[in-house]
């Protein structure tokens, strides 16, 4: 399926950036954009393709949209699966399930070298790990404890903030009031709907998602194409596995239990990324980010197509207001980078 591994994360240090707004993935995309990413060939991370993907021909004909939806509903159909094997291996059995068969997969695909870096390379690639790790485990111990649509409403807030912050333009004050009253009605006006716990994870795991973005940046200008991911990877599932057999023990021996969690790590993990990487040839980044902003209305469905789980009208209320504030951040964003790019183009010419 694979001919080179997804590069996800920021360009080399040798090449010029003009970052834009984080482009967001479930658990596990979510990298900084090049603002003016217009080129059918532009990959994931980066203005110019870094790597290549012999994928299957009918992937491509679903056309670009229809994969980065084919994608987000795999992400989070395997979120709703993840759900369903919590009573088999527990929430950090399963991350360490999912964590372990993606580092394999990831390993096998990128072929990573592992000579030729400096002390530096490797403290960033475990700090991502590390990172990656945590943002996965904080996410599924929300799942665990409050529906999945509310949870990655929750979750995108940590990107959103970041996209809002970064930006530091006044019209933000608007898509960060949208987030907070879609917030306030996700939890009933304190909570109170919800776990407290649940939500308090899956804050948690969305300040790790942004933790994440700004690592990936720094993985990627150090590592070529997705060596650096791969590495991450497995730094985070060698810390994460004494945990999931702590919590789970033989469980995790289990045939089923083993199985349901390769298939949660392909569905969130592999086959997402093979799925964007296709999209992204011919699909502008902005309009990647926009679609991202969906992932919470996926969630929701899948909660209630899988896991039976009903959204009130309140709880469907805030997931719309924050889909719409995380949209309009992500379009200010580009905007703005289109701006600043005719602004320098112009001087150019002017010169």
């Amino acid at each position: 399926m694979y001919a080179s591994c997804r590069p996800v994360y920021g360009p080399p240090a040798s090449a010029p950036t003009s970052t834009g707004p984080p482009v967001t993935t479930r658990d596990s995309v979510s990298t900084p954009q090049p603002a003016t990413t217009a080129s059918p060939a532009s990959g994931p991370a980066t203005g110019t393709a870094t790597g290549t993907a012999a994928g299957p021909g009918r992937l491509g004909s679903l056309g670009p949209v229809g994969l980065v939806l084919a994608g987000g509903i795999s992400v989070q159909f395997g979120g709703a699966l993840a759900v369903t094997l919590m009573p088999r291996a527990g929430a950090l059995g399963v991350v360490a399930l999912r964590l372990l068969v993606a580092a394999v997969v990831l390993l096998l695909v990128c072929r990573p070298r592992l000579r030729g870096h400096s002390r530096a390379d490797w403290g960033t690639v475990v700090v991502f790990g590390i990172t990656m790790a945590a943002m996965n485990g904080l996410f599924y111990q929300a799942v665990a404890r409050i529906p999945l649509g509310p949870a990655v409403t929750l979750e995108v807030l940590g990107p959103l903030a970041l996209s809002v912050f970064a930006s530091r333009r006044a019209i933000n004050v608007v898509w960060a009031a949208l987030a907070l009253a879609g917030v306030f009605l996700l939890g009933g006006g304190g909570f109170s709907g919800l776990d407290p716990a649940g939500a308090a994870f899956a804050l948690g795991a969305g300040a790790m998602w942004a933790a994440y973005i700004v690592f990936s940046a720094r993985t990627g200008r150090r590592f070529p194409q997705a060596d650096g991911l791969a590495l991450a990877m497995a730094v985070g599932a060698v810390l994460f596995l004494p945990l999931g057999i702590a919590e789970s023990g033989t469980k995790l021996l289990d045939p089923v239990t083993l199985g349901l969690g390769a298939a949660v790590a392909l569905l969130s993990s592999v086959l997402p990324y093979t799925l964007e990487l296709l999209a992204l040839r011919r699909l502008p980044a902005s309009t990647f980010a926009i679609l991202m902003s969906l992932e919470p209305a996926i969630a929701a469905t899948a909660g209630f197509l899988i896991l039976d789980q009903s959204l009130t009208a309140p709880e469907a209320a805030a997931i719309a207001l924050v889909i719409a504030a995380s949209m309009g951040a992500v379009r200010t964003q580009v905007g703005r980078g289109r701006r600043k790019t005719a602004a320098l183009e112009s001087t150019a010419l002017e010169g």
